[in-house]
């Protein structure tokens, strides 16, 4: 392991080591201990690395960066987004295509690269659940649906995107499988049975503490969150039961004024190093395939590539193409 380590270190120093000189690039993302660890992992040792000092934004905002491009005024150099609004957007002109001479693609995984996105992190809509705040956790979609066997509030993700109308259509019955195309009227149906027991998050950071405080002792959640929360001393139960899968991605968005420094954090941030040092420390899963290698072998057991016998992938082609729609459905039918 140590060897690994060092050749690793070695290498991605030597890959990255710039002229000596001043210079400021942003880096956005979700805030929290995401973004924690993205500084921690990615940004302090670029910045070490090529004196490129990394500026830390958030959080990520669609509407901010279609605005900042249309106006030729984008003040954000690389952007922590999800994999469908990635895919969206290089096909609407809002992104810069990366450039993968610096970029080494090689060894990311080929489901989370495009002309103008390569994975962030790799991550799971799974069950979380406070043991101290309730008798019984529930193990499945359909038991997060169900209020007569556990009543209370839940937590749901308040934004349109791959995950809760996966997990209703899952708890309705609908095999993993047959969940595309989305069957929206069945998902609706099914959400207005538990909308009056659905505390919204917006946020990672406010996930977590809706579940810390018992506010909505169980839900749907990102897994790094809660293995984040865990390790607060938080007593944490995960079920990994058809946990719904999705990446994010880093992307560039048109006209930004330090396009190399871009391509260059997004190289350092994706090399089997940073991305093993951020998996570790946050229990997503790397999008480098070749950062396992560096990984413990116990850790890796938690992570979301490893719970892959009831995984569900998340169709980020089909949501790309269905975001607008879905998303007019979604927020009409949260403010009714």
């Amino acid at each position: 392991m140590k060897k690994h380590l060092i050749i690793a270190l070695m290498a991605t120093a030597a890959a990255f080591v710039g002229p000596a000189h001043a210079a400021d690039m942003v880096f956005t993302s979700w805030g929290g201990t995401t973004q924690d660890a993205q500084k921690t992992n990615w940004a302090d040792p670029f910045t070490e690395q090529t004196q490129i000092n990394v500026v830390q934004d958030g959080p990520t905002d669609y509407g901010k960066i279609k605005a900042m491009v249309e106006a030729g005024n984008v003040t954000w150099d690389v952007v922590d987004v999800e994999g469908d609004y990635a895919v969206q957007a290089g096909a609407a002109g809002l992104l810069e295509k990366l450039d993968f001479s610096i970029i080494d693609k090689k060894m990311l995984d080929p489901r989370f690269v495009t002309d103008y996105s390569v994975g962030s992190f790799y991550y799971s809509f799974v069950i979380g659940c406070n043991k101290d705040a309730v008798e019984a956790c529930p193990k499945s979609w359909a038991d997060v649906f169900d209020t007569a066997k556990f009543p209370g509030k839940r937590a749901f993700y308040k934004w349109s995107a791959p995950g809760v109308i996966e997990a209703a259509l899952l708890a309705d019955g609908v095999a993993a499988d047959k969940l595309y195309p989305l069957d929206l009227d069945r998902a609706f149906k099914k959400l207005d049975t538990i909308k009056a027991d659905i505390v919204w998050w917006d946020s990672g950071a406010q996930s977590q503490q809706l579940l810390a405080s018992a506010e909505a002792p169980f839900g749907s959640f990102w897994n790094g969150r809660l293995t984040a929360l865990a390790q607060t001393g938080v007593n944490v139960e995960t079920s990994w039961t058809n946990n719904i899968t999705a990446a994010d991605a880093l992307v560039v968005p048109k006209g930004t004024k330090n396009k190399d420094a871009a391509m260059k954090f997004i190289a350092h941030a994706t090399t089997d190093m940073a991305q093993a040092r951020f998996a570790m420390e946050t229990g997503y899963a790397p999008t480098n395939l070749d950062s396992n290698l560096l990984m413990d072998a116990e850790i890796r057991k938690t992570l979301p590539d490893m719970q892959a016998e009831t995984q569900v992938n998340a169709d980020m082609t089909y949501w790309a193409e269905h975001r607008d729609e879905i998303g007019t459905r979604w927020y009409a039918w949260q403010a009714q």
